[in-house]
């Protein structure tokens, strides 16, 4: 170890804390609003990096069907919610945004993928199909248990992983696979190189954590999201639609690990079922900061970011070992900080 190696090492550790820091802002993001912890985090990640993937390859990515397939799912399932009311603004309205969307974005998806897009086209299309994927999951899996406990969504969010991942099989095939350069070019700092990839990376995580930032902080969107997060009843009391709020939480986590994905497929290869692992370290970041706290998992993502380049030059073989350990601290201290709770007698 010398300086040129530890900076090196700090710069990778950075790369990845970045992404981590956007998939654990996610799941919190996720988890405050709707009380589901997004194990499915990952396939978004999956997704929209083979989606963009093989969209740059001039192939037809299946996650365009399964969307409209979602959408179908979707509308037929607002038609049964709205049966006993059903009239011809909410049969459109629904027909408009469950099923036509879908549908146009998978004939330009069809015909763009024999064309071999620029990367902006493949860039859009894959995030346009990851979000709707997204906002119709919930729709279709997670909105009817709205207001189940925690344990019954943790196991439909265990099955809709384990769906999806079976699905990624099927659309990607077993294969790895790698995406172009969002920025080309490099430049050299002293002893560093920073390539186009790597500040895509750091530009985009700070522009998203400020975008989040502004969101939450001045549009009526996101002021409901934070109330819904703060309390779900309370929100409810006051007029504002929880289920708008879990529906726009799903959205902007789809879209987070879509681009995730995205930026990482020029930097290493993925496959159908990597996202899983990536979305397990952006999950450890989340549970540091409480599945509550946006600047406690921003900063614990970049902690798991640097222990993981260190590990993986000290103890390569035991990494992930090591960056999974540092739960079981946390954990630790937060369960002696707790207050204790006597159990209920029968």
């Amino acid at each position: 170890m010398n300086t040129t190696i530890m900076l090196f090492l700090v710069q990778d550790g950075i790369t990845n804390g970045a992404i981590y820091a956007l998939l654990g802002l996610a799941l919190v993001l996720v988890f405050a609003v709707t009380r589901v912890i997004l194990i499915p985090q990952g396939e978004f990640v999956t997704y929209g990096a083979l989606t963009y993937a093989s969209l740059a390859a001039g192939q037809m990515p299946g996650t365009a069907k399964l969307a409209l397939a979602l959408g179908i799912g979707a509308f037929a399932f607002d038609l049964f919610v709205a049966r006993k009311a059903l009239h011809g603004r909410l049969i459109v309205r629904s027909a408009l945004t469950n099923i036509v969307l879908p549908a146009v974005v998978l004939a330009l998806t069809v015909y763009f993928a024999a064309q071999k897009p620029p990367v902006a086209v493949s860039i859009a299309l894959s995030l346009v199909i990851v979000a709707m994927i997204g906002l119709y999951l919930y729709r279709v899996a997670f909105q009817p248990l709205a207001h189940t406990s925690v344990l019954v969504l943790l196991i439909a969010s265990v099955g809709v992983h384990l769906a999806l991942q079976g699905l990624g099989l099927l659309f990607f095939g077993a294969e790895g696979q790698r995406g172009p350069a969002v920025l080309s070019g490099a430049f050299t700092a002293g002893s560093l190189r920073f390539t186009g990839q790597s500040l895509t990376v750091y530009g985009i995580t700070i522009a998203f954590i400020v975008g989040l930032w502004l969101f939450f902080g001045l549009t009526l969107y996101g002021k409901a999201l934070r109330a819904t997060a703060v309390n779900r009843l309370g929100a409810r009391l006051v007029g504002i639609r929880t289920t708008l709020s879990g529906q726009i939480a799903f959205l902007l986590a789809s879209v987070i690990g879509a681009l995730s994905g995205i930026m990482i497929v020029p930097i290493t290869t993925l496959y159908y079922d990597s996202g899983f692992l990536i979305g397990l370290k952006g999950f450890v970041a989340a549970i540091i900061g409480g599945l509550v706290s946006y600047p406690l998992t921003a900063v614990a993502a970049l902690v798991v970011g640097l222990v993981e380049a260190f590990s993986s030059f000290y103890a390569s073989n035991y990494k992930e070992v090591i960056v999974f350990m540092l739960l079981i601290p946390v954990l630790l201290l937060r369960s002696l900080a707790a207050p204790a709770v006597e159990e209920e007698k029968d």
